[in-house]
């Protein structure tokens, strides 16, 4: 049972909803799987905040009750969804217990989960608000990296991430403020996108961390996350930022070769001061030599990164701000989670709107970065996975020190818009994934997607498991 549990929850969910689509297995066998591997492997993990066991069964009875036409594309595959978006009937934690009462509506994002059929199984943990890229929680514990457990999953989505890589399930929800899709996907060996912004809905919230945040997809697949953001894709009018309309389906994208592409390359980090580890700098080579033997242009390139600290910390602050003032017991904030607001406060809204404004002219200036490539590669993180354990103790200068090695490739793009992925490159001498990062024009993420695939099959990933999932 063990050994057919981890074959189907390792499929990714492209193959889990062909499976359920042609009876070859339910969608409640599909869910019981994911459950027992849940209740096996997660007390080592800490990936999951809570566990909807009786309505993931219940949801999945009825998903295989329902009549063949008008199927969705995620029908009867589970799915976990990170502690930030809303589950109806759940209380959205944001990493913390200020809230307790739950809510009566699913999220824009996880409504149309459900609408494509999907089972939501679980609510994933997180760092009170998403601020640090480690997953550690005063009241929820701490998420443990499935390649090894002494060591970060990353964050802020590193539950969601912890969840996929380890097989528990196909797929998770994250959301990315400052890299905190692409973050976890390299230290636990997925792929992760962040769109463009606007590209996802955040509603009921007209933003996430106003214009620095998304909403995503950590995938063991880059089809798997095409086929996600073919469902996710789409704003209301609660939203305030809406992307460019991607007239061709996702998944459909991927049918076409992106053709000969003009790629720059640099290790060089978008935070001075930073310093690359080897191993990240040599994944970043062994990709170049990958991409090129693929025929594309590819040439080094010194990036002119503009100077993103004050537009980034501007909407940092509101951001926490806002979500903080909309939790029913504010006193019941983490310590460091004070101290955040009480810097907030010297930040007026004023500032925050200056600093959106800001970030704009920053994506103008990033745009003239792309007259000359069409993608730009770097590393995704500048350090490898630390160990467990990286707030304890920590104040808010000390967590926003540790932090940084882990943004300075990947919280520009947050303030640009741009969309950026994290792609895995192999497996470093510690046994941890290495990763890079791919970068697009704006509104481009399909030529992100249609590399990411060529690396993908060029060399695949998503046939390693890690060693905790082995037995």
């Amino acid at each position: 049972m063990d050994r057919d549990d981890a074959e189907l929850m390792f499929q990714g969910v492209e193959r889990q909803a062909e499976l359920v689509r042609t009876g070859k297995v339910t969608s409640r066998a599909l869910v019981e799987a994911a459950l027992r591997r849940i209740d096996r492997f997660d007390p080592a993990l800490g990936a999951f905040r809570v566990v909807l066991a009786e309505q993931a069964r219940a949801e999945a009875d009825a998903r295989d009750a329902e009549a063949e036409q008008g199927r969705g594309p995620l029908h009867g595959v589970p799915i976990a969804v990170k502690d930030e978006l809303d589950v109806a009937g759940q209380v959205t934690t944001f990493g913390g217990v200020a809230n307790h009462t739950p809510v009566a509506a699913d999220s824009e994002a996880v409504r149309r989960l459900r609408a494509a059929g999907a089972v939501v199984i679980g609510k994933t943990t997180m760092p009170e608000f998403g601020q640090w890229p480690f997953t550690e929680s005063d009241a929820h514990g701490t998420a443990h990296n499935p390649w090894d457990t002494t060591r970060t999953p990353g964050g802020s989505s590193g539950g969601s991430a912890a969840a996929v890589a380890a097989g528990l399930v196909g797929a998770a929800l994250g959301g990315d403020g400052g890299g905190s899709i692409r973050i976890p996907a390299a230290c636990c060996g997925l792929f992760g996108l962040k769109p463009q912004r606007g590209r996802v809905s955040t509603a009921p919230n007209a933003h996430l961390w106003y214009a620095l945040g998304t909403v995503g997809p950590l995938t063991r697949s880059v089809r798997d996350a095409a086929l996600l953001y073919d469902v996710l894709a789409g704003t209301t009018a609660t939203d305030r930022w809406s992307a460019r309309t991607v007239t061709t389906g996702w998944l459909r994208a991927l049918e076409t070769p992106p053709g000969r592409l003009r790629i720059g390359y640099s290790a060089k980090p978008a935070v001075p001061g930073v310093r690359p580890h080897p191993e990240h700098v040599g994944a970043l080579w062994e990709t170049v030599r990958a991409l090129r033997e693929l025929g594309h242009d590819v040439r080094e390139v010194n990036p002119r990164y503009p100077d993103a600290t004050a537009p980034f910390a501007a909407q940092f602050c509101g951001g926490v701000r806002a979500e903080a003032a909309a939790v029913e017991r504010p006193d019941l904030l983490e310590p460091r989670t004070r101290s955040t607001l009480a810097l907030a406060r010297l930040v007026p809204e004023s500032a925050v709107e200056r600093g959106i404004r800001a970030g704009e002219r920053l994506a103008e200036r990033a745009d003239r970065m792309f007259t000359s490539m069409d993608l730009l590669l770097t590393p995704v993180v500048a350090a490898r996975p630390r160990p467990v354990g990286a707030l304890d103790g920590a104040g808010l200068l000390t967590a926003l020190a540790r932090s940084r090695p882990m943004v300075a490739y990947t919280a520009l793009w947050n303030v640009t818009g741009h969309p950026a992925a994290s792609v895995p490159a192999g497996l470093g001498t510690d046994g941890l994934p290495l990763a890079v990062q791919l970068v697009g024009r704006r509104d481009d993420e399909v030529s992100v997607l249609r590399v990411a695939a060529q690396l993908e099959e060029a060399r695949p990933w998503a046939a390693r498991r890690p060693p905790l999932t082995d037995s």
